[in-house]
């Protein structure tokens, strides 16, 4: 079994943002977003994981991120998109390089 653990990026009142890394390389990030009953899951991963590797950090983040820090929930529901990584992208970094295409 593959050693995911996770940074978070951020948290809010009802949600938080985890990098997930394996072997301190980036495989992908989730957001987990909770609601009184059900915790919604986006996880995003790299087009070199196994459909096995991706149930087995399912796993993981259900153990680490939601069960051992006490969350009650009926169900988790993991939405799971694989692709590559293009970036990170924001008004700052824009804005640094020159905002204008036009210029």
């Amino acid at each position: 079994m593959a050693h995911y653990y996770f940074e978070r990026e951020c948290r809010t009142p009802n949600s938080e943002c985890y990098a997930i890394l394996e072997n301190e390389a980036s495989v992908g990030r989730v957001d987990l977003h909770y609601t009184p009953s059900i915790v919604h899951a986006t996880l995003c991963v790299n087009e070199s994981l196994t459909q096995e590797s991706i149930n087995e950090l399912i796993e993981v983040i259900d153990d680490e991120l939601l069960d051992s820090v006490g969350i009650t929930r009926e169900e988790f529901i993991v939405h799971v998109h694989q692709g590559r990584d293009m970036g990170v992208f924001s008004d700052q970094q824009f804005s640094q390089n020159g905002g204008d295409e036009g210029s």
